[in-house]
Parts: C-alpha cells; structure tokens; sequence
C-alpha cells in the first residue's frame, strides 16, 4: 500500500512560507538484475557458430521429410505439429505446418464426424489446431462423446486421460454460444483435478502444468522451455526433433541477450533511476513483454519499439500513479499534446528529463524507420497513442486528486487505453515490416473489438491484482469503482469480473477465426498481451510486472540467462 512522503526543493529560508507538496511513495523494489545484462552487448554475442546453423539446417530437412511422411497419417501429423509448436519450432515450418492444416480442415469432416472416429484425444487435438490456425471448424464434433440418454459427456472417458487434458485444451478456444465447450471445460477440469494426484510422469506433470497454464493462454518461449524439459521424457520422442529444439532455443537466446544488452546499455545512460528514483525500472520484464508480443528473429526492431516504450511508459505512469501533483501532471499533459521541445521550460524540473526521453524515443523511432525502409508517416500513430495515453493517465489522477468515483462508463474508456494495450500494439506493430500497412494502422487505431477486449481483460485482471494490496478503496481502480456504483460486496465484484474476463477471451478467440480483419499475425500481437498478463498476473496471483522477484525472476532467468543443456 502506497505511504506518503512530504517533499520540496525550495531553500530552506523559503519553506517555511511555501506549502509543502505532499507525493506518495510505493516503494517499489529495485531492478533485480542490476547490470546483468551490459555484458551481452558486444557486436559477436549473438553470431552463432557455422557448425550450429549447418546442424541446424540438416535437422530442420530432416524434421520436413517426417512431416511429409504423416502426411498419409493425420493422427501421427498432428501429433508431430502439436509437438512442433510446443517446442517452439513452428515458425521455422509455417509453409509446411499451413498446407497441412489446409489439407485437414478440408477433411475435418471425414476425420472427426464419422461414426467410428471415437477417438477424443485425435478429434480435440485436430479441433484444437485448427482453431489456433484461424479455422473456424465446428465444436458440434465433441457431441458424439456424450451419453445419447443423458446429454451429458460419458463418464468412460474419465479412463482417458491423454483425452481429457486435450479436451480441455480445446475448450480454450471456444467463442460465444458454444455451451458444449463451456460443458466440456467443467467436465474435464473436474476429472483432471481429480486424478492428478493419481498419474505418473510424464503425463503428471503435463495435467498439472495445464491446468495452471492453458496452452492457448501461455506465452511461446515460456511454453518451449518448459516442454523441451519434458519432450525427453516421452518414449516416443523424436531425437531429431528435441535437438533442433534445444539448439534452437540456445539460438534465440543468444539473440535476445544481445538486444537485450543493447537496450540495457540505452536505458542505463538515459539516467532515469537516478534522476526519477519514485518509479519501477524493469527494463527485463519490458524486453520479456517484447519476446511474449512476437518472437521470432525478424521482429528485432518491433522488440526493441516496444521494450523501451514500457519502460519509458512505466515511469510516466508511476509519475501520475503515486509522484506528480495534479498541477504538474495537467503541465505534462499538454505538453504532451504539443509535443514540443519548446514547452520544456514550462514542466517541472524532474519532469524535464521524461519529457525529453520520449520526445527523444520517437525521433529514434523515425530513423530506425527511415533506416528500414519504411514509411516514416508511421511514427506519427505511435506519437498519437502516448497523447491518448496520457489524457487517460491524467482523468484517473484527476479523480484520485479530488476524491470523485467515476460511474463505470465513465471510468472505462479510460482505463482500457491507460492498460497500455493499445500503445503496445501500435508500437510493435510500427516496426513490424511490410505485413503491417497503413490500413492496418488505422484499424488499429479504431480500437478494434479484439484490443478492446485484450484490454477490458488486461484491466480487470490487474486491479483484481492491484486490489490484494489493498488499492480497491481508490477511486480510480475498477474494483472500487464496481462495489461503489453498485453496491456490491467485494466476492461478487470478483465472481462478475471472472465473468466478464472469460467473455472477453471469447471476443479475442471470435477474432481469430478466418476472415479475419487483418493478417492472424498481427492479431496475435494483440492476444499475446492477454497471455502475458496471464503469466504475470493471473498464474502468479499477484502484480508479476511490478513485483518482479517472485516467480517473474525465475521465468526470465530461464528465459534469457540459462541455456539448455545439449
């Protein structure tokens, strides 16, 4: 819970006559890597030996001969994709992973409809890719599993466990109106819960991880680290595929570190922590958000966009959260709309440093573009999202200054914007390449129903967090807002945000499937912020961005600092 500190840079024969500027203070804790990561920024750091990528190379010829040989075997292909995208690989295949995805929608019914397909572990499995593919295959495929006489599903199928934890897997990708799925999830969840107690490892331990994190809602190199740890344990694993896995992680590692130690090296010399100590440094946990948002290699730049935009967006934050007077904040706000280096002079003196960096961060943003190759006009959505995004930051501390509880439906445009989702996305996407183009932008200005939706379950989710350290009584968190306006108890508050958050995966899930606005890509940008807040916030139970050295620490450090073993 936030303290309050008196503060004031007058002369001391001065204070006496000028008012003291109360702040507050959240103590937050110090960056937990200090230094670690100014040791990779070395121009060699990342280049791989000849021999890796030469070994590399033959184990991925090897590992599309195994896919064209299932090509005739769906149930051994899909198993073989499934691991391939658990491992983290999938994007070194997406040419071959797509025609063959192609191939079995187009056979989706003759696979799963027929009378004598009662396998349930290969039709929820072939449900489950096909959907995370975009395609929109119906979930009337599961009715064949429930008792003819009851309507409910067979209680047989407690015996197959493989096929209930693949049933529930798929039920995370249910939409709207599919109550077959809404069933399906209550069944399998109360079965696995049920006998996880009971089974052995491998399969153990993948029944536990599931139901604590879904594999719709996990983030890609967290998911392959901790499946590459497992995949060795199966006894019909391939060799050639847990050694591509392994290399390549190590691969992409090196990687990271190496843009990692570029931006750790910018944000050092920027001087922010000394210069603005009230505020969370957690320039990792940004860079974590970056490889959550997209990881593969070609998005070096958009990774690098977006890192240094949370980490200058959090100190903006913190500066209206817990630091800035209502008189200061309102002088930053305008000088944002400006966007003038000229209305410097006008802020606070530990306003100018911010001021300056994001200016500053933006112009970086025109010449990393120009350097690119692409359009410079897009800088200007990027500078349009942090106006938005201060206009929302100073309405929520306008409200905390003069104790005014917004209805709802005024609070939350506000707060859906002041998630960051939105300026996340437009930043990512600006360095994205050519797969994003102007119309693409201005789509994601219009603030489509999947970022609205990301950002609806983003906000709910942390001020649930934010509520378990006692911030509900504030007038500008949706919890207290919610049990004020509707004079509610905190447990139903919580129980109608659960389901508000699970009608907002529906939303993100409706705008995945084919057709679909804009390239599935880019709207994984979107999603993946829902999948992130996921790992952060919702598996950890607390503020895992902000509270850092809990399990957070232990994600990156597997993540970026420790390689696996070969």
């Amino acid at each position: 819970m936030s303290v309050f500190l008196q503060a004031s840079s007058a002369p001391s024969s001065l204070r006496a006559a000028e008012p003291e500027i109360v702040r507050r203070s959240s103590n937050y804790h110090p960056c937990v890597w200090g230094d670690h990561f100014l040791a990779y920024n070395t121009p060699d750091h990342a280049t791989p030996d000849k021999d890796t990528i030469q070994k590399i190379e033959v184990l991925k010829e090897e590992v599309k001969k195994m896919l064209l040989k299932a090509a005739h075997q769906p149930q051994q292909q899909l198993k073989l994709i499934d691991d391939i995208q658990r491992l983290g690989l999938a994007y070194r295949f997406n040419v071959e992973i797509d025609v063959a995805l192609k191939r079995m929608n187009e056979m989706h019914h003759e696979l799963c409809r027929v009378k004598n397909m009662n396998d349930l572990h290969f039709v929820a499995l072939c449900f489950r890719l096909l959907r995370q593919h975009g395609y929109n295959v119906s979930s009337d495929v599961f009715n064949k599993f429930k008792d003819e006489s009851t309507g409910i599903f067979k209680e047989s199928l407690n015996k197959d466990v493989d096929g209930l934890l693949s049933l529930y897997e798929a039920t995370h990708l249910r939409v709207h109106g599919e109550d077959i799925l809404e069933e399906a999830l209550a069944f399998t969840t109360s079965h696995l819960e049920s006998l996880k107690s009971q089974l052995k490892d491998p399969l153990a331990t993948h029944v536990i991880r599931a139901l604590e994190i879904p594999l719709w809602k996990s983030v890609n190199r967290v998911e392959a680290r901790h499946y590459i740890s497992l995949y060795g344990e199966d006894d019909s694993h391939s060799k050639t595929l847990l050694c591509l896995a392994k290399l390549d992680y190590n691969l992409l590692q090196k990687l990271y570190q190496c843009e990692l130690g570029k931006i750790s090296s910018w944000w050092k010399n920027l001087h922010l922590k000394e210069k603005m100590p009230f505020a969370r440094h957690r320039v990792v946990e940004c860079y974590f958000w970056a490889i959550g948002t997209s990881f593969e290699p070609q998005y070096v730049l958009a990774r690098s966009f977006l890192t240094k935009l949370l980490a200058l967006v959090t100190v903006v934050d913190d500066m209206y959260d817990v630091y800035g007077t209502i008189e200061e904040l309102t002088l930053f706000t305008e000088a944002i709309q400006k966007w003038d280096i000229g209305a410097l002079d006008q802020l606070p003196e530990y306003m100018k440093c911010i001021y300056q960096v994001v200016l500053d961060f933006h112009t970086e943003v025109e010449e990393e573009l120009m350097k690119a190759g692409l359009p410079i006009s897009r800088a200007q959505y990027a500078k349009d999202a942090m106006k938005k995004l201060v206009r929302s930051y100073i309405f929520e501390a306008k409200c905390v200054n003069k104790c005014i509880v917004p209805s709802m439906d005024e609070y939350m445009p506000h707060s859906l914007i002041g998630t960051t989702i939105p300026i996340l996305a437009v930043h990512f996407m600006v360095g994205m390449g050519d797969i994003v183009t102007k119309e693409t932008l201005e789509w994601l200005s219009s603030f489509p129903l999947i970022i609205r939706a990301t950002s609806l379950y983003c906000r709910l989710t942390d001020d649930m967090a934010e509520d378990k350290v006692g911030k509900a009584e504030d007038t500008a968190y949706v919890v207290g807002c919610y049990m004020r306006q509707h004079g509610v108890s905190r447990e139903h508050t919580f129980a109608e945000f659960e389901k508000q958050k699970t009608q907002a995966w529906k939303d993100m899930n409706s705008e995945c499937l084919r057709p679909t606005a804009v390239p599935i890509p880019l709207l994984m940008v979107a999603l993946s912020s829902s999948r992130l807040v996921y790992v952060c916030y919702e598996y950890q139970n607390i503020d895992g961005y902000t509270t850092s050295d809990t399990k957070t620490k232990e994600l990156l450090r597997t993540l970026l600092v420790d390689p696996i073993p070969m």
